[in-house]
């Protein structure tokens, strides 16, 4: 059914929360295969890949281009993009399956989980509404949130480009609004030093306005 694609570069302590959070979902079926798609990890991140049955590819540096070559190799119709930071909660398969299941192919949609922080701090509950009210206003959910997505929606739209930064933001703007759906179950991410809050608005509004993402990448 899912072919998941994990960009990598030294992410050795990441992985094994990550994949983890699959485990459940390749005995059921719903996750046919993970891909790590790497770009140059020096530490065990490719020993780590190999050893849980993970396909690996030697990805161009950029996690947009490392995404892009990830899903170039995907065998499924669905594919599942998952940060290595990113673990998602237990019974995240079954409603994945029901997506699926509903699935119409004259009218293909695209969906993301919602995201959560791992820590219990009002700061982590802050950058969840920030993340929520972004998802919900512009349609811009995070790449951390995940995207599952069916192949020929991926190809038809031009999949991941090679942009440095905003890949997330570009390709759900290339999906819309109308073909993304908001799943209930959670992205659970792994705390990191907060963006820019003010830049991270401007690049929401900019490309709520459709500047182009050439141009956003220099931002």
């Amino acid at each position: 059914m899912i072919s998941v694609i994990i960009p990598t570069c030294n992410a050795e302590r990441l992985l094994p929360r990550c994949f983890d959070s699959l485990i459940t979902a390749a005995v059921r079926g719903v996750v046919r295969e993970v891909i790590v798609s790497d770009a140059g990890s020096g530490d065990a991140t490719l020993e780590i890949a190999d050893a849980a049955g993970a396909h690996i590819v030697h990805a161009r540096k950029g996690r947009g281009a490392q995404l892009a070559d990830g899903a170039a190799t995907a065998k499924s119709d669905w594919l599942l993009f998952l940060h290595p930071e990113t673990a998602l909660e237990p019974g995240w398969e079954v409603e994945a399956e029901s997506f699926l299941d509903q699935a119409v192919m004259e009218r293909p949609r695209a969906a993301a989980f919602r995201f959560a922080l791992e820590d219990f701090s009002g700061e982590a509950r802050r950058a969840e509404a920030k993340a929520a009210l972004r998802t919900a206003l512009f349609a811009l959910p995070y790449g951390d949130q995940g995207l599952l997505i069916p192949k020929r929606l991926y190809l038809k739209i031009g999949g991941y480009r090679a942009l440095a930064d905003m890949e997330d933001a570009d390709i759900a703007r290339r999906i819309g609004r109308r073909r993304l759906v908001s799943l209930r179950s959670r992205a659970v991410n792994i705390s990191r030093p907060p963006k820019s809050a003010l830049r991270g608005f401007a690049l929401i509004l900019l490309h709520a306005l459709r500047v182009p993402s050439r141009l956003l990448a220099h931002l």
